[in-house]
């Protein structure tokens, strides 16, 4: 069994171990998801809930919590985790891929007591998140494994968020999917209200039902499940339509976040950048407005799109008058490089 650990804040990297565990299962090979925010003691997990209000009430504060971001290895209950490594070595887990550095100091000691299992430190952002960026001097101990690269400035890896090939552009619906990530932080709120001036259409994730009511004509407006936790869920977040005098229907796919299917008709994706997005932008060929950053990795993965030629920042799309012409080049340009990236989830299972 290939042991996938992930852990937040956001769900970029947990939602990619979902797509990972999917594409495993596909090619006939056991995976299984860890969080580790499942794992910690129920006092430190419902800090989680307060920290998410009052980053999405100010960014600002984000972005300095992220830059004090701490070692949360005590958030751990300790008999959780014994219980979880005596699982692992009953089922003798082959590999752990891990997406966050929170897990780092567990697979490690693990090693010590049962012995020494290969360790794939696997980036979903093209620079360090802040957890690896705490563990950088154990890094190098494993392998690390980027999907995107801002030092190299490459696509080495990809896991493949779905088997249908991108839409065509001339079948996309000329609408802007704009986010805030997993926890629907950031400016894009501000950045969709200049879009709706230009009367340009939006598929606008929220926060809230009652959240931006006056978009332009042809707009959308989805949420997530406000109820849902991935550490009592190990499947998808549900997902569903605002739709006027009625209340969200929210449905969730096995196989897939629902984000990905507005990512693969739209035009462009307008998020904050997150690896988990550039992901399903890569795999849609959907080109990549990008937005400030939570932290330094994020603001790296800007300029990592920027410098591949498959996104562009907002400021520089307004520079434009908005135009689809650098968007149609950007997803040009993101069919060319579909087929650079080696296939992850056929290494794991073939090895």
């Amino acid at each position: 069994m290939i042991a996938i650990l992930t852990g937040g804040p956001g769900l970029g990297a947990h939602v990619t171990g979902l797509l990972l565990r999917r594409r495993l299962k596909e090619l006939g090979a056991a995976g299984e998801v860890f969080l580790a925010e499942a794992f910690w003691q129920p006092e430190r997990r419902d800090r989680i809930s307060a920290s998410k209000e009052a980053y999405q009430r100010d960014f600002r504060l984000a972005r300095v919590g992220q830059r004090l971001f701490r070692n949360l290895s005590d958030a751990f209950d300790p008999m959780l985790i014994e219980a979880v490594k005596k699982r692992w070595h009953d089922d003798e887990v082959r590999r752990f891929v891990v997406f966050s550095g929170l897990w780092l100091p567990v697979v490690e000691r693990y090693a010590e007591e049962f012995g020494a299992v290969p360790v794939d430190v696997c980036h979903a952002d093209s620079a360090n998140s802040p957890s690896f960026a705490r563990r950088a001097g154990s890094l190098d101990r494993h392998r690390e494994v980027w999907l995107f690269d801002s030092a190299g400035n490459d696509i080495p890896w990809t896991i493949r968020a779905t088997t249908e090939p991108p839409l065509r552009w001339e079948d996309r619906d000329r609408r802007v999917l704009a986010h805030g990530g997993g926890w629907s932080m950031g400016t894009y709120l501000e950045r969709a209200a200049e879009l709706s001036a230009a009367e340009l259409p939006l598929d606008l994730v929220v926060r809230d039902a009652g959240e931006a009511p006056d978009l332009a004509p042809g707009s959308r407006r989805f949420m997530m499940d406000p109820s849902w936790n991935p550490w009592h869920d190990d499947g998808f977040p549900p997902f569903g339509e605002i739709v006027a005098a009625a209340p969200p229907v929210y449905e969730q796919a096995e196989d897939h976040h629902q984000a990905l299917d507005l990512t693969r008709h739209a035009v462009a994706v307008m998020a904050k950048l997150g690896g988990g997005t550039i992901l399903d932008a890569f795999t849609a060929a959907t080109p990549i407005i990008g937005l400030e950053g939570y932290g330094e990795h994020e603001d790296r993965n800007v300029r990592f799109c920027v410098d591949m030629g498959i996104g562009i920042t907002f400021e520089t799309w307004r520079d434009t008058g908005f135009s689809l012409e650098p968007l149609a080049r950007m997803h040009r340009r993101l069919l060319d490089l579909r087929d650079r990236p080696r296939d992850y989830a056929r290494e794991l299972a073939t090895t």
